[in-house]
Order: C-alpha cells, then sequence, then structure tokens
C-alpha cells in the first residue's frame, strides 16, 4: 500500500525492460532444440551454446523476423541496418565472458503502446527492440553445512531472446502493469513468444524513481528483479514507492542500485549498487554480418502480421454489437477471439436471426457456461473437446426453441465431457423440448398438489412464489418444457393473487 502522503508529494516514474523468449524451434545461433523444458541438464547444448573456441555462431533467421514483427506491432520504425555487439560481463552464467545483442543499432526503434487505465488513456514509448541470446541458469544450492554452492543448467544458454525497452513513461505501478498485459497479449497474438511469466519465457525489470510532483528531473532509479507473475510485480513496485517515498519524506537520499523482490516477506532487497554504469565494453561482433532490412521485407512482414487485440476489439463491437465488456473478454487471448468467430461462422443465422444476435448469443454460452466448465476443470479452449461448430449447433437448438436454455446447460456438460454432438446428446436423453400439452398439465397438477403452501402465498399476494412453483416445474419436467408455457397455466389455475 503506497501511503497517501507520497503519492501527494511525489510522482512515480516507470520504465520497464522486457526479455522473451522467442518461439523458435532452434536457438539463436545454433542448431539446438529450444524444447528443452522438463530435460535433464545440460542436454539440449552445443559447443557454440558453451562458447567453446573456434566456434561461429549462425543468425536464426526467423527470430529477426519474429523481432521485426513485434516492432511493426508497437508501432516502431525499423531501420535498414542493425547490427550484433558482444556484451562483455563475467558473470558465471556467460561461460563465454560475453553475450552476442545489439547495442547502437538495434531492430527496431521509436515505438509506443497506448493503455487504459481507470478510464483514461496514456501512450508508453518503446525506446527499442533488439536480439539477443539469453544466458545460462544457475541453480544455487545450500547443503546445511555452509558449503553453499551453485550448478550450471546450459540448456537456456542460446535461447533467442527480445528485449523490449521503454522510456520512463508509466506514473504508476498500475500504469506499468497495464502495459505489460498489453504487451504480452499483443506477443501472443503474434505468436511469437509464449510470453509466460512463471516459466521465464517473459521477464520484465522495472526500472523506478520518484521525483517532486511538477518536477521534470528525474530521480534515482531503481531496478527491480526476480519478478515472476504480474502479482509479484504489482507489489514489487508498490513496495518500492512506499520505500523511495518514506526516506525522501526523511530527509534522505535514494540510492541507485538493483533490488530483488522477496516473495517470502513482500519487500525488496539490495542485490548491488549501480552508482556507476557498468563498462560492457560494447564493440561490433566480429563474427556476424550486419542485418539489412530492405522495404520489401518489412512491407512482407507488416502485411502478414494478424489482427491485434485493439483493432479486433473494436471490431466485435462495431460488426457483432457486443458491449465494450465482452468485446474486451472476447479478445482476451487470440485462442478465445479466433473460437467465437469460428463458432459464429457456423452459426445458422435469418432475417428474424440475424448475426448480431447470433453474436450476442455464442458470446453468452461461451463467456458463461463453456468458461465455467474450463475453469472447474483447469483446461483451456486448445484442450477443449466443444468444438466451436458444436457449440453454434447447441446455440441453433436453443433459438430455434428445441431445447430449453436449463436443458441446454446439462447438453454442454455432456458436450464438455465426451465431445459428442449436441443433436445426438438431445435425441439419446430425450432433452428436447416438450410439444404435448398435456404432459406439462400434468406436471403443473403435480407440483401444485405437493407444494400448496407456495400456492396459497400466491394467492395471498407474494407473487415471487409463483417463480418457486416455475422452477419446481422446470425440474418436474428436466428442463424440457417452455417456461412462459408454465407460468401461463400457473396463473390459471391459481387465479389472481388479493
Amino acid at each position: 500500500m503506497i501511503p497517501a502522503k507520497v503519492e501527494e508529494t511525489y510522482e512515480t516514474v516507470v520504465g520497464l525492460e522486457v526479455h522473451a523468449q522467442l518461439n523458435t524451434q532452434s536457438k539463436m545461433f545454433c542448431r539446438c532444440s529450444t524444447d528443452y523444458s522438463g530435460a535433464e541438464p545440460n542436454t539440449h547444448v552445443c559447443p557454440v551454446c558453451f562458447g567453446m573456441p573456434g566456434v561461429l555462431p549462425v543468425i536464426n533467421a526467423k527470430a529477426v523476423e519474429y523481432t521485426i514483427m513485434t516492432g511493426l506491432a508497437l508501432n516502431c520504425e525499423i531501420p535498414t541496418l542493425a547490427k550484433f555487439d558482444r556484451k562483455n560481463y563475467p558473470y558465471p552464467d556467460l561461460m563465454k565472458g560475453y553475450q552476442i545483442s545489439e547495442f547502437d543499432q538495434p531492430l527496431c526503434i521509436n515505438g509506443w503502446v497506448d493503455i487504459e487505465v481507470d478510464g483514461s488513456t496514456r501512450r508508453i514509448r518503446v525506446n527499442r527492440v533488439h536480439l539477443e541470446e539469453d544466458t545460462a541458469r544457475l541453480l544455487h544450492r545450500a547443503d546445511g553445512t555452509g558449503d553453499d554452492y551453485s550448478l550450471l543448467d546450459v540448456n537456456r544458454a542460446g535461447m533467442p531472446l527480445m528485449e523490449i525497452v521503454t522510456e520512463p513513461d508509466a506514473r504508476s505501478p498500475e500504469e506499468a502493469i497495464a502495459y505489460l498485459t498489453k504487451l504480452r497479449q499483443i506477443l501472443r497474438y503474434l505468436g511469437v513468444s509464449e510470453a509466460n511469466m512463471d516459466e521465464g519465457s517473459f521477464r520484465c525489470e522495472p526500472n523506478l524513481s520518484l521525483r517532486p510532483q511538477g518536477s521534470t528531473t528525474l530521480g534515482s532509479k531503481v531496478e527491480l528483479k526476480n519478478l515472476n507473475s504480474f502479482r509479484a510485480a504489482l507489489r514489487g513496485m508498490e513496495f518500492e514507492v512506499a520505500r523511495q517515498g518514506k526516506i525522501l519524506m526523511e530527509g534522505g537520499r535514494v540510492v541507485q542500485e538493483t533490488r530483488g523482490w522477496r516473495e517470502e516477506t513482500g519487500e525488496t532487497v539490495s542485490q548491488r549498487s549501480k552508482e556507476e554504469a557498468h563498462d560492457y565494453r560494447f564493440f561490433p561482433e566480429p563474427d556476424l554480418p550486419p542485418l539489412v532490412t530492405l522495404p520489401a521485407d518489412i512491407e512482407k512482414l507488416r502485411r502478414g502480421l494478424p489482427e491485434l487485440p485493439d483493432q479486433r476489439r473494436t471490431r466485435f463491437a462495431t460488426d457483432y454489437g457486443l458491449s465494450e465488456y465482452e468485446a474486451n473478454l472476447l479478445t482476451e487471448s487470440r485462442m478465445r477471439a479466433d473460437y467465437f468467430e469460428a463458432a459464429l461462422a457456423a452459426s445458422e443465422t435469418s432475417t428474424a436471426n440475424p448475426v448480431v444476435a447470433q453474436a450476442k448469443s455464442v458470446s453468452n454460452w461461451l463467456l458463461g457456461d463453456l468458461s465455467r466448465l474450463l475453469n472447474a476443470s483447469g483446461t483451456d479452449l486448445t484442450q477443449a473437446k466443444v468444438q466451436p461448430n458444436q457449440l453454434a449447433s447447441l446455440v441453433t437448438l436453443i433459438e430455434e426453441g428445441k431445447i430449453s436454455g436449463s436443458a441446454a446447460k446439462q447438453v454442454l456438460e455432456e458436450m464438455f465431457s465426451s465431445g459428442r454432438d449436441p443433436d445426438t446428446i438431445v435425441t439419446e436423453q430425450g432433452l428436447g423440448r416438450i410439444e404435448d400439452g398435456d404432459v406439462i398439465t400434468r406436471a403443473v397438477a403435480l407440483i401444485l398438489e405437493t407444494n400448496s403452501k407456495a400456492g396459497d402465498d400466491y394467492r395471498a399476494g407474494k407473487t415471487e412464489a409463483l417463480k418457486f412453483l416455475v422452477g419446481q416445474v422446470m425440474k418436474e419436467t428436466r428442463g424440457r418444457a417452455n417456461a412462459a408455457d408454465i407460468e401461463s397455466l400457473l396463473r390459471k389455475e391459481l387465479g389472481s393473487p388479493t
């Protein structure tokens, strides 16, 4: 929680660095497989991964394409010329002593992303998007005797890693999270990255500082690390705003440093000072040629971009008459938006039931009962047995009055568990609408006989008792009767309330 006094006195400034692993089949500079999740340590490696003397890197063309696609989706300029550089530093997870990255000539520059927070829009400028290789992974161990040690897993080394750097434009932890959420959504729409924070394929490092309200001079920034979820990122930034605010309110000075988030204590801790910029001694990578991107190549990649979330959300609201809330939910992921449109395309429409009405029905069932079943089972639409055309068939059965809403819920649950078509389930389980009026009349008589108190309550003016009786008749008919017909019969039998 950020104290109100801090928010009144100081302005929060946040810039963000995001590292996203790319969905290529091979690593950035060698042929080793990127599918190392769950593999034994040091099994997806080669001399290039280990940085052995005499080996030569070869650029992964797909990783370059994915980075340019990301830049285009983030409204970046794509310079004609880019190059790789050596970034030198002596950490143990970098065996060769340097990382191949991009320094002064990145693939993408000068982009932007618009975010929405509390009904207002803010533009977050993207300084650059560049490409590099990931490092190996250190696993720290403590045996309880004081002889602590670290193990090195090289499987991750050489993974294609895209770094996306913003200008210090976010003005609160909430705005920073809104940017991260939207960036992850865009990367997933593009299909360039899984962008899972808990798996390490989407790693964010906020740079956060405070300055007096009205000032244009940036304060001393603190970089946050060890953020493995949006919740951790939000809590870490909120803690840091409160910590820096307390120091400044007491007349102290914030030290420029790197701090790590400790989930178990809910606080940040100092990791290393950054008073002086670390000298990475960048110089052009001598083993790799410059990258030349021609305008025709850029346009080809631009034409291949999918419809992005903002555009799709607008189209759903405009073309299908959906509310902003519904359009937001449906376009939250490309998978859900694709499923919705596939189901809508398979739906039967007519003049009496145009596409707008059908879209509303498909949306209701997808966002309602089907999502409930998915959440309860811990699965997503890629694993669902209910195919889009089957959901469309179910909606058509309801719209044509062949089954009731309550019967449709039973049908959907059976579809979800078995994957069978709704027509088959309706026929086998006898869930079709009751057309015989005598059957409904007998069901009404039975319910009135066994629920005489509810009948008396209705006659005495307690009109809510009618809803109870309708529900009992629906239960008796297994949801196959028409609720309007039931209510009409009940009113006829009970007479007018007093």
